[in-house]
């Protein structure tokens, strides 16, 4: 079985959580994906041409081992008394309860698609694969993917589809799968991850999120993710709370889990010119300094090293809400970004851009 079972009115309960578990691990055994292997994907590839690097992921061995297993029935767990982000609702989601996040069992993906508005170690030549998650556990109020992140569009997907997507990316050429917004449904990613590495998945996974996690998930993740690419969005939470549904521990989480990515996969590996594995953090310039830029770059460079690789934005735009919550009812001005940049040459960071 590929997902919890469906809610039912009156006396229809929903399946127990153990049977649940051991159905999805059954499955993720069992599903062929339109008869898809590792022989036929390498094939394809090599009709166009293309030839992948010699990285292995190392999610491989951790499913070789039954480690991978083991970490999916951890992360199972967590959603019946759900602490998988900072938010810790502790609601059953496996019964349809719903948290801040707003979803519940079920996992909808708002699209799949091959990407080339990612950083350029990211897209390469054949582009980044880009499997979008309906929902978000931090919910922004100048969100730039509004209609996915707070209204939820996308359709309700099972395992052996997303694994599908996985694979149909590795396909047509993607230099990796990149999972974004992928907190509140990291235990459906991690089902169907075993699934596409049975049917023959072998390219690096890169975990795309906000930046609010937790530590406890994030070591879940060791050795699942190649690439992390988290957000580095606010330094002083206390007065961005409003802009984050009231998040004021935001940064003190997200430093904690950023610590954690990079003591996983190091700073980076770079092979012809793509990132297999490593950190690459995003921080959006606000207006006004409301992110707190010059601490940012001050932390990024003492904590984690002066080669860390930062991408510091200028493309911010009022979205959504944003028009009612000064100063970032405006975009930035060109002073403010070369500021940003300034800040980030004095503070000692050698790899941003």
């Amino acid at each position: 079985m590929e997902k919890p079972a469906k809610i039912c009115s009156g006396t229809c309960q929903m399946s127990s959580r153990r049977k649940f578990i051991k159905n999805s691990l059954i499955a993720a055994g069992a599903i062929t994906l339109g008869g898809w292997s590792l022989h036929g994907l390498s094939n394809t590839a090599a009709r166009r041409g293309q030839v992948r690097p010699a990285y292995r992921p190392t999610y491989l061995d951790l499913a070789a081992s039954g480690e991978l297993e083991r970490r999916e029935r951890a992360l199972w767990e967590r959603m019946e008394s759900c602490d998988l982000c900072p938010r810790n609702c502790r609601i059953n989601r496996m019964i349809g309860r719903k948290g801040i996040c707003n979803s519940d069992h079920r996992l909808i993906v708002a699209s799949s698609q091959i990407t080339f508005g990612e950083e350029r170690v990211i897209v390469g030549s054949g582009g980044a694969g880009s499997i979008f998650f309906s929902n978000c556990n931090l919910l922004c109020v100048f969100c730039q993917n509004w209609d996915i992140a707070h209204h939820g569009r996308g359709k309700e997907t099972t395992h052996a589809e997303l694994a599908g997507m996985m694979l149909d990316l590795q396909r047509r050429g993607a230099h990796n799968v990149g999972v974004v917004t992928p907190t509140h449904v990291v235990p459906h990613i991690v089902s169907a991850l075993r699934i596409a590495i049975g049917r023959g998945l072998n390219i690096p996974l890169i975990y795309d999120c906000g930046g609010y996690e937790t530590l406890e998930v994030i070591q879940l993740l060791d050795g699942i993710v190649d690439v992390y690419q988290p957000d580095f969005k606010f330094q002083d939470c206390e007065s961005a709370a409003p802009f984050l549904k009231g998040a004021a521990d935001y940064a003190r989480y997200t430093a904690a889990a950023i610590k954690e990515m990079h003591r996983q996969v190091g700073k980076y590996e770079i092979a012809g010119g793509i990132m297999n594995r490593g950190l690459l953090i995003r921080h959006l310039v606000l207006p006004e300094n409301a992110a707190g830029t010059d601490k940012f770059v001050r932390w990024a460079a003492g904590e984690l090293g002066e080669d860390t690789h930062v991408n510091i934005m200028a493309q911010y735009r009022p979205e959504f809400m944003a028009r009612y919550h000064p100063p970032l009812n405006r975009r930035i001005t060109q002073r403010e970004f070369d500021q940003a940049m300034r800040w980030a040459r004095e503070a000692g960071l050698r790899n941003f851009h």
